[in-house]
């Protein structure tokens, strides 16, 4: 199924894998690479030299196109570019919008530039300064999210800008690649739905909490960090929603420290990171904090199987997806059951 996501990008099939961070390593983004889609390998939780070794593992596992997620406002963007660019990665992913200097530095050096965005203003702004495709998240999708659904921002973001549009939130079968594509998209963009293979390595305890959630088990809260945040009811989201502010300030700077320790950045980097999630929001200090340092509650669900002590980003379809199967196995059914869908037309 050839669309302009296809061709510019040089995968089989108009599938995006995405570069969520614990979860999209590079056993994930090779076997979504193997199965035809576009795998993104998450950086923003990796050092330098953790990047450029998961970058080579990929590519030892894998001749496909793949693509890394990079945060525009880290303080080493440039030294993660420049990893990308003598790794030879096909593609630049971007959770916010690249600076017109960075997307033209990607470009010169021959990658493709795809940001994530979450309203039209945003597309039409990274469209003009020459991405080269834009993923749109309607507020169905896990993680970070806005308030409009995928079906009226979409349509939206396709009529404003003339780059292939690829849809995320709320996708998880060949049904939904036939709608979006139906809508001008040309692709769609999944993460929850990639967690729940057998190919993530997330844990199995925490992949069983996803399996067992129901629609009405996922929320939007900001007590994590300040901002609209899309994952799993947890008790742990019910104490932070609960928590006064000098009970969250301390678990805040309690999970700042973990996470200084474990990446190595500064207090003043942290801080700095912290204010550039802010997007103009009013938030405590305790908020700022956690907003710097979120990494280390998914990593604790993610990486460690804490459901108890972690956070559990999910998009609205967790409830209802109810197995686990391979990329491989995953990509081939969404494929078979879409073109399943086009034949019937005919």
């Amino acid at each position: 199924m050839e669309t302009a996501l296809t061709r510019l990008v040089g995968v089989r099939h108009p599938i995006v894998q995405t570069g969520m961070g614990w979860v999209a390593g590079p056993r994930l983004v090779s076997a979504s690479a193997n199965a035809g889609a576009l795998g993104i390998l998450a950086s923003a939780t990796m050092t330098l030299d953790q990047l450029r070794a998961a970058v080579r593992e990929v590519r030892s596992r894998t001749d496909a196109p793949f693509g890394v997620n990079l945060r525009a406002d880290a303080v080493d963007a440039s030294d993660r570019v420049r990893i990308m660019i003598e790794e030879g990665v096909r593609v630049a992913s971007f959770a916010l919008a690249p600076s017109p200097a960075l997307i033209a530095e990607l470009k010169e050096a021959g990658l493709v530039v795809i940001p994530s965005v979450g309203a039209r203003r945003h597309a039409e702004k990274v469209a003009a300064w020459g991405a080269d495709a834009v993923i749109v998240q309607g507020g169905e999708g896990g993680g970070h999210t806005g308030e409009v659904a995928t079906t009226v921002l979409l349509p939206q973001v396709v009529d404003a800008v003339r780059i292939p549009v690829v849809a995320a939130g709320g996708f998880f079968d060949g049904r939904g690649l036939v709608a979006a594509l139906a809508y001008g998209a040309a692709g769609v963009a999944m993460g929850t739905r990639f967690l729940l293979t057998s190919d993530s390595t997330v844990p199995d305890a925490v992949k069983a909490r996803y399996l067992a959630a129901t629609v009405r088990d996922i929320t939007v809260t900001t007590a994590v960090d300040g901002l609209p945040h899309r994952m799993l009811r947890s008790d742990l989201v019910a104490a932070l929603e609960r928590a006064g502010r000098t009970r969250a300030l301390l678990r805040a700077l309690r999970e700042a420290s973990a996470f200084r320790r474990l990446s190595g950045v500064t207090w003043r980097h942290l801080l700095r990171d912290g204010r550039a999630l802010r997007h103009g929001k009013d938030l405590s200090w305790s908020q700022l904090l956690l907003a710097a340092n979120t990494p280390m509650l998914l990593r604790a669900a993610m990486v460690e199987g804490r459901t108890d002590l972690g956070v559990m980003a999910a998009g609205q379809v967790a409830g209802v997806i109810d197995d686990l199967p391979s990329c491989a196995e995953l990509v081939a059914g969404v494929m078979a059951q879409a073109e399943g869908i086009v034949a019937g037309w005919r």
